[in-house]
């Protein structure tokens, strides 16, 4: 796949495009590229993605600080590549692009720079500013401008249409299942293992403290979660906790940790990548260490057993 984030380098035959912040690449997404593939095959055109960065949100609604995105950028450039994409524009999203109107977006980028012969849209794409464009000017515009423009349906699962903003309010919910369903892989959360208060030292549960890559990377509900760790090359047996530790901490401050099965040795400052399994229980508060201990024995056994399943 070929990325570019400077249109100006972008010289491709027969394009067939499709737009769109593409948050997660999940199966509605990967509905889309299937079909955008397809058509480059039977016009001997060639697959592009043209997406945005920062998420638009950001630049939009700056002091808003709720946007949680799916997939940090690299996780996009990732995914999208292996859905088989030849290339992949990066469009930086500005407040001077987003007045752009839905003629000028047409007219100018996908038109005039991009010479698009073919787009292919979602069920909800909505374009330009104020997302005033919609299909029926789509429709308008490409006879106007000679491309073909094609508009696929919604994908339904157990008769709910998958959306990044479902997938979102699962990972919210703890849903990890629904969430993993919806994406069509499981949710993975990249950062760095910073240092911690080493209170799970303690008690014989050593954890790896995680800083996620980008802030803005949306993280699952408090509990207590079945995972697999990779590191390097590696993949282990992993329970995570998201919480605030109420049995051996006062502090509010999110923690995200994970206890690394089979394990030894010091991963201060490596990367560090978690893939979610399933949640297994809520956070809570014991009225002893021991207890704590004893549950952590108990939730290790569980997790293990989980994983020796998947």
């Amino acid at each position: 796949m070929k990325i570019y984030q400077d249109i100006s380098n972008f010289h491709v035959e027969n394009p067939v495009v499709t737009t769109g912040s593409f948050d997660g690449v999940h199966l509605g997404h990967l509905k889309i590229i299937r079909r955008l593939k397809e058509i480059s095959l039977q016009t001997r055109g060639e697959s592009v993605v043209f997406t945005f960065s920062p998420h638009p949100r950001l630049i939009l609604f700056p002091g808003e600080g709720s946007l949680r995105l799916l997939t940090t950028l690299e996780e996009k450039k990732d995914l999208l590549e292996k859905a088989g994409v030849e290339h992949l524009i990066i469009y930086p999203f500005t407040k001077e692009f987003s007045q752009l109107s839905y003629i000028e977006f047409v007219r100018d980028i996908l038109v005039g720079e991009l010479r698009i012969k073919t787009l292919v849209v979602g069920y909800d794409h909505k374009f330009g500013k104020n997302r005033e464009g919609d299909f029926e000017v789509l429709q308008n515009l490409s006879s106007v401008y000679h491309f073909a423009v094609e508009k696929l349906d919604v994908l339904l699962m157990d008769d709910i249409n998958v959306s990044s903003t479902k997938i979102r309010n699962a990972l919210q919910n703890g849903n990890i299942e629904k969430a993993n369903q919806y994406l069509g892989y499981s949710f993975r959360l990249h950062g760095t293992v910073i240092e911690g208060q080493k209170l799970g030292r303690r008690i014989q549960f050593p954890t790896a403290n995680i800083q996620a890559s980008d802030p803005n990377k949306i993280i699952p509900a408090y509990g207590v979660y079945a995972v697999y760790v990779h590191l390097d090359s590696n993949r282990y047996k992993g329970m995570m906790n998201i919480g605030t530790r109420p049995t051996i901490s006062n502090a509010d401050q999110r923690s995200i940790e994970v206890h690394i099965i089979d394990f030894e040795g010091d991963l201060y400052n490596q990367p560090i990548e978690i893939e979610f399994i399933q949640k297994i229980r809520e956070e809570q508060k014991f009225g002893s260490v021991e207890e704590l201990k004893s549950q952590l024995e108990k939730d290790k056994q569980t997790v293990m057993n989980l994983l020796d399943k998947v």
